[in-house]
């Protein structure tokens, strides 16, 4: 019997880039009329860096929610509405898709008319600076890339690839500086550091991943009940604690080792890449309170 019931799981990660990234954007922030803020829609309460209040409190803001098509399309409409009674401008973006990005640009313009108005009036263009922040693998690569249509971003479908910032041109009238993802010091409320590793926001080689599948598991059980049954074909319902559950897809999915031990670590790292392509279902982890 494995002894993954019995650990606990505590996951904190800010390494030393991400102190030169607060540092960064508190240098910059000045030069820029505006700030997008990526946010990852199975995870919107999670993704929004509590910091950025703060760091980013001087300018007008643009709440950019990726990834979409991964997330449950009810749950995503109830935080629009949350978020449109809170006045707080938003954009919607599948990122695999390209749905949405065109609407960006609009929107960056429309948050900032009053502003570009007065410009005008006074016979004057203005070139709109934008800074883009979020926390890591927020697809914040991936949406520049498909903003100007080109690989101006690397983008990774893991934490921690963009390492220093840089000024991309996204139409004639809009200039983006590009920010690495930044996590902050202390998860004071350990579901939110579950949900950002559940979507690979904190980087896999600093968890325990067997723990974190197990985790993932108990928590598909309980909001989508159904999801792990039809992807790997075992009947969730005859089990009555998700360490049983990891074990059947092991099986199922022929993940053992020699002498009949199961390999959960292949396991885990099969079941965590699924979830994150969107292969268990469109799935949203937080919904608003209210």
């Amino acid at each position: 019997m494995s002894d993954l019931q019995n650990r606990n799981m505590n996951i904190q990660w800010f390494p030393g880039h991400m102190t030169k990234t607060r540092r960064y954007i508190e240098k910059n922030i000045g030069l820029v009329d505006i700030v997008a803020e990526t946010v990852d829609a199975r995870c919107i309460r999670a993704s929004q860096n509590p910091d950025f209040d703060r760091l980013l409190a001087s300018k007008p803001r643009l709440m950019i929610i990726t990834k979409t098509d991964l997330a449950d399309p009810d749950i995503t409409s109830r935080w629009l509405n949350s978020f449109s009674k809170q006045g707080r401008q938003c954009v919607c973006v599948a990122l695999n898709t390209g749905r949405g990005v065109k609407e960006v640009l609009p929107a960056i313009r429309s948050v900032l008319a009053p502003k570009l108005e007065s410009y005008a009036a006074k016979g004057m263009k203005k070139t709109i600076r934008m800074m883009i922040c979020g926390v890591p693998n927020s697809g914040k690569s991936t949406l520049i890339n498909s903003l100007c249509g080109r690989r101006a971003a690397l983008a990774q479908d893991r934490p921690g690839v963009t390492r220093g910032g840089q000024w991309v041109t996204l139409s004639s009238d809009i200039e983006l500086l590009d920010t690495p993802g930044i996590l902050w010091n202390k998860f004071e409320d350990m579901q939110s550091g579950l949900h950002l590793a559940f979507t690979g926001a904190v980087k896999d080689d600093v968890v325990d991943i067997e723990t974190l599948a197990l985790e993932l598991i108990r928590t598909l059980n309980t909001k989508y009940p159904s999801a792990l049954g039809l992807r790997y074909g075992i009947d969730t319902a005859s089990y009555s604690e998700p360490l049983e559950i990891y074990e059947a897809v092991c099986r199922r999915r022929g993940f053992i080792l020699r002498g009949g031990e199961l390999d959960y670590e292949r396991c885990a790292k099969i079941m965590l890449d699924e979830f994150r392509a969107g292969k268990l279902g469109r799935i949203s982890l937080e919904a608003p309170y209210a």
